[in-house]
């Protein structure tokens, strides 16, 4: 755990602030509930707080309490510069680096004069003035309860904090279920339900609203699944052609390359999504046990995550993308026969 100037943080804020909250590029469950619970709590205490996030997040997540004023980098451009550049102090959430924010909104957070505050559990972390990072907490939605806690203010947690920070906590897990989730986080889990968080229906507004075309995606989806039964490994594949096909929106491929990672005898999963406007092929990657696809990741595919959880990029087409996949996993035979005893 890094903890840094918190208590200077807190001195800061006891007056009222006009503070900035920024979530990662492609923001996912925990980015949009982190950054929307802190926005609650922030605004309970006095402050002006503003969520900017870069580009759009998915449909199954606009329901969350206070989406609706939250600002798009990419496509609410000036009323962001605006906001950022009326701010005192800019939350980061969620990530570890300003690379994660886009280029475009990269470029503007560096020449912000003032101060950052880093929430986030992802390994790394870049250097700002106020810190709270670590690494072995399930999700920073959860961080965000543990720093309201910091500041003894558990009791400003009402049902729309309460509802944000347990949709993120929920995402990030798996619905539980990864190793990251202790005992700790299903007694705050259960604290939020006292507080107003309503946990049947955040989870079918989250995971079953899917549209017709996004089924038939994931029909798709696990029709390319193959299967590496000597390195313990699965893949799925995507082309751009393929998300046209059933009308592509943002999100729909979020969880996807779980299917793979269920299958019995499995530890290791990816996904590999062609993204021609960007240029690039998007990576997922999966794993159980001690593989670290994190630094799988970050030694051969330019990202990086958590030990279980990663992503990624490919610069090359998705044929060469998924060559270049197999002929890694041959060589770490050894780490992945030995990484999960089930």
């Amino acid at each position: 755990m890094i903890l840094k100037k918190i208590e200077e943080l807190k001195t800061f804020l006891e007056k009222p602030r006009s503070i900035v909250i920024v979530g990662h590029r492609n923001p996912d469950g925990d980015a949009m509930g982190s950054t929307l619970a802190l926005k609650h709590y922030l605004t309970k205490k006095g402050h002006n707080a503003t969520v900017v996030v870069p580009n759009e997040y998915p449909e199954f997540l606009h329901w969350l309490p206070g989406s609706d004023g939250t600002y798009r980098f990419d496509w609410q451009n000036s009323q962001s510069q605006k906001a950022i550049n009326n701010s005192d102090i800019i939350f980061l959430l969620d990530f570890n680096a300003l690379h994660r924010v886009g280029s475009d909104m990269q470029h503007t957070l560096e020449k912000y004069p003032n101060d950052f505050a880093m929430i986030d559990h992802h390994q790394q972390p870049d250097g700002v003035k106020y810190m709270f990072s670590d690494v072995e907490i399930c999700s920073t939605s959860q961080m965000v309860y543990q720093f309201i806690e910091m500041n003894t203010d558990l009791d400003l947690i009402d049902a729309d904090i309460a509802t944000c920070i347990y949709t993120g906590i929920m995402t990030d897990t798996g619905s539980f279920r990864f190793r990251s989730t202790t005992s700790t986080t299903h007694r705050i889990i259960a604290d939020l339900i006292d507080k107003g968080a309503q946990n049947d229906r955040i989870h079918n507004n989250v995971y079953d609203s899917n549209s017709y075309n996004r089924l038939l995606l994931l029909g798709q989806a696990l029709s390319n699944l193959q299967i590496l039964p000597t390195y313990k490994t699965a893949y799925i594949t995507l082309t751009d052609e393929e998300k046209k096909r059933f009308d592509f929106q943002k999100g729909d491929t979020e969880g996807i390359v779980n299917y793979a990672l269920s299958l019995k005898g499995i530890i290791f999963a990816a996904i590999f999504i062609e993204d021609l406007e960007q240029g690039i092929i998007k990576i997922s990657f999966r794993s159980k046990g001690n593989f670290s696809v994190n630094q799988f990741s970050r030694n051969h595919f330019e990202g990086g995550g958590h030990d279980n959880a990663a992503g990624g990029k490919s610069n090359v087409s998705l044929a060469e993308s998924v060559t270049k996949f197999t002929a890694l996993v041959a060589t770490y035979k050894s780490e992945l026969e030995t990484s999960y005893e089930e």
